[in-house]
């Protein structure tokens, strides 16, 4: 296993779309909403076992998560835990854990991934990030992975490629598409040059620290000018200043679709990021009716089909005449809606909180 190797696993989302099993004190990443006997992040952590020396695996939260992090993944150290004093998007969490890294291994190479995505195919996966840490380091590029897509899907952002490759599969990106409307996502996918955007980055340490003076020079000279208090006493306390001054922009926006140096690696591993209900009721296994229920220990269904539901183990639940819906009980809190309606729980979870404040937030 190359010791130059290391993970950041991105694991500061509150998970609002998943509410009310994902609650603020509590997020999706630490929930093991598929019913596997893991939570997100174990999984997250256990596949880059595969890539990585466990003490090179870092993970950044918030703050408040702290205690979640080292209670479902006690074999890492406190250093390796990197706390958010607030929520400032990805750039700054990025630029966080890259320049600790750097100041530890200047050779260092260096995978970013969410800590809530869903990866079927492992050994395809562990395979596409070995060769691209391979081929960042080669040729100090900055390395995003694509999904080939299956759909016009809407919910997801577009990589546009070019023919121009370097070590075979890794292609020049063209374009980066937020998410698009399903007009524009069926021509991407007629196209045929456009890959779902992953959101898993990887680089080297020298890569993006020079990618950070390009084009994002003062978030640069924030973490730059730390690399005396990495590792040390004084890290937490310097980078909760550092946090204050920092802009709330994405690594995507803020580097990735200005870089001239990005390469993208076209791969199926049975990706999936876990976005939606509708998400996990396509992965979860189904009735004949096409009902996924979980648990199903104490849950009666009559005259109801394609329905996803998910309440506690203890609960005993009937539904009758029901199609097409979610149903999801946690923390006293019960949400019933069509599926396809999903969307709105966003609004949901805000009317909640401003009429009944965070108490079921």
């Amino acid at each position: 296993m190359n010791s130059n190797y290391y993970a950041i696993i991105m694991a500061g989302g509150i998970g609002s779309r998943f509410w009310p099993i994902s609650r603020t004190s509590h997020p999706k990443q630490f929930i093991d909403i598929l019913g596997t006997g893991k939570t997100l992040i174990q999984n997250t952590y256990d596949r880059f076992l595969k890539i990585c020396p466990k003490e090179n695996i870092y993970v950044v939260t918030n703050e408040s998560y702290a205690g979640l992090v080292k209670e479902q993944l006690p074999d890492m150290g406190d250093n390796q835990i990197l706390t958010e004093p607030v929520m400032r998007n990805t750039a700054p969490c990025v630029a966080y854990g890259c320049f600790k890294i750097e100041s530890l291994n200047p050779d260092a190479a260096i995978v970013v991934a969410p800590s809530d995505h869903l990866i079927l195919d492992e050994a395809a996966f562990v395979n596409a990030i070995e060769k691209s840490l391979e081929t960042a380091s080669e040729h100090q590029c900055l390395v995003t992975l694509g999904i080939k897509p299956s759909r016009p899907d809407t919910g997801y952002g577009y990589i546009q490629y070019t023919e121009n490759a370097i070590n075979g599969d890794f292609h020049k990106v063209k374009t980066f598409t937020e998410k698009p409307n399903l007009e524009l996502a069926r021509t991407f996918l007629q196209s045929g040059d456009f890959l779902w955007n992953a959101g898993i980055f990887v680089w080297s340490a020298k890569a993006i620290v020079k990618a950070f003076n390009s084009y994002l020079p003062d978030m640069f000279d924030i973490f730059a000018e730390a690399r005396s208090v990495y590792n040390t006493d004084d890290e937490r306390r310097h980078v909760s200043n550092a946090y204050q001054r920092c802009t709330n922009i994405s690594i995507d926006y803020g580097i990735m679709e200005k870089a001239d140096n990005v390469y993208v690696l076209p791969s199926e591993f049975g990706w999936s990021d876990l976005g939606t209900w509708a998400s996990i009721y396509e992965l979860s296994n189904k009735d004949y009716v096409g009902n996924a229920v979980i648990p199903a220990e104490k849950v009666i269904m009559y005259d109801s089909s394609n329905c996803m539901v998910n309440v506690p183990d203890e609960k005993l639940v009937i539904l009758q005449g029901l199609h097409d819906y979610i149903v999801v009980e946690s923390n006293n809190t019960l949400l019933i809606c069509p599926r396809d309606q999903e969307q709105n729980v966003k609004q949901v979870v805000a009317d909640v909180k401003q009429k009944f404040g965070t108490k079921y937030i």
